[in-house]
């Protein structure tokens, strides 16, 4: 380590020490909370505090109260961590609230540009520039992003994600792609302008505003099945679905409609529900069968569909497609 980084460093811890002491209080001797004043500091989320490594590269700018400047000769030489979440990349920017030092974290933003990869867990995401920002805990990637969610285990598909944007929230472990959706998953195909992925559950959430989404899936043979609905929701690991709102399926010469769809792609097999007054339909073109019922079974393997008794066990669990609860 050089002389002057040495130096950077023990400033840096100096001055941390010295904003640590400035904005801890002891509470008061009867246990009551200190009472708020307009001079206080807001209480940092420890969690959001952005940290960049860069060595090897160079820091320019105001050392006490930024912004600093980063620069790295290798394309993702610097190495920033905030919560789960590793952000790397070749140039960046820290910058805080004016006459506050650069070291207290809480309200500062760092600015990623000239290329950006993000990694957290078995994802994995690349960009041209990302803003990440310590008072919302929310890292946004942009300017058009691809992502890879590695599989859980050996042999099984990765899920390829592209989108314009994408936000990644560090207080939980979801993401939010934004604009011209698409999701790969083996032979299974989404277009939508919302993923919200969930990347420990594997759960995307897939919605367009003012329209509808679509995921295709396609057999061994070319054989297509489109499903399109106001919100499909799909357990990428286990690659089974659970749509909702107007959800029509196309499977060949058969179109089935219904309030609720579920689907299983190792199994091949789709159940339609109605809703009350409502019930799921089907229909054949190429030989003029129909049905009208509560439940209908329709199997995508061998080309035909049937009544189900509406008091029977689901094949689905419905449970398994809830997304997490969003926080206060």
């Amino acid at each position: 380590m050089n002389l002057r980084r040495l130096l950077l460093t023990l400033l840096l811890a100096v001055l941390a020490a010295i904003g640590s002491a400035q904005d801890t209080s002891p509470p008061p001797a009867d246990g009551t909370a200190a009472p708020a004043s307009a001079d206080a500091p807001a209480q940092t989320n420890q969690k959001r505090v952005i940290t960049i490594d860069d060595s090897g590269g160079t820091q320019s700018g105001n050392l006490r109260y930024g912004p600093i400047v980063y620069q790295h000769p290798d394309p993702f030489g610097i190495k920033a961590t905030v919560s789960t979440l590793t952000i790397y990349g070749h140039h960046a920017e820290l910058k805080g609230p004016d006459g506050v030092s650069i070291f207290t974290g809480g309200q500062r933003t760092a600015t990623f540009d000239q290329g950006v990869k993000v990694e957290r867990g078995r994802l994995t995401a690349s960009g041209p520039a990302l803003t990440y920002s310590e008072a919302s805990g929310v890292g946004t990637l942009q300017g058009g992003v691809h992502i890879t969610v590695a599989p859980d285990k050996q042999g099984a598909d990765p899920v390829t994600i592209t989108a314009d944007q994408v936000a990644f929230d560090v207080d939980t472990d979801r993401s939010t792609s934004t604009g011209h959706v698409e999701l790969l998953n083996g032979n299974q195909a989404a277009q939508a302008g919302t993923l919200v992925y969930e990347e420990k559950q594997a759960l995307g959430q897939l919605t367009t505003d003012g329209g509808q989404s679509t995921i295709t899936r396609t057999d061994p043979d070319g054989k297509k099945l489109v499903i399109t609905a106001d919100q499909i929701l799909v357990l990428t690991d286990e690659k089974k679905l659970y749509a909702t709102g107007n959800v029509t399926v196309v499977d060949g010469s058969i179109t089935s409609k219904g309030a609720t769809v579920f689907f299983d792609d190792s199994l091949a097999i789709a159940e339609i529900l109605g809703a009350p007054g409502a019930p799921a339909t089907a229909v054949d073109s190429k030989n003029g069968s129909s049905l009208r019922a509560d439940r209908i079974k329709q199997d995508v393997k061998y080309d035909y569909f049937e009544a189900m008794d509406a008091s029977a066990p689901s094949l689905f669990d419905k449970a398994a497609f809830a997304m997490t609860p969003a926080g206060p």
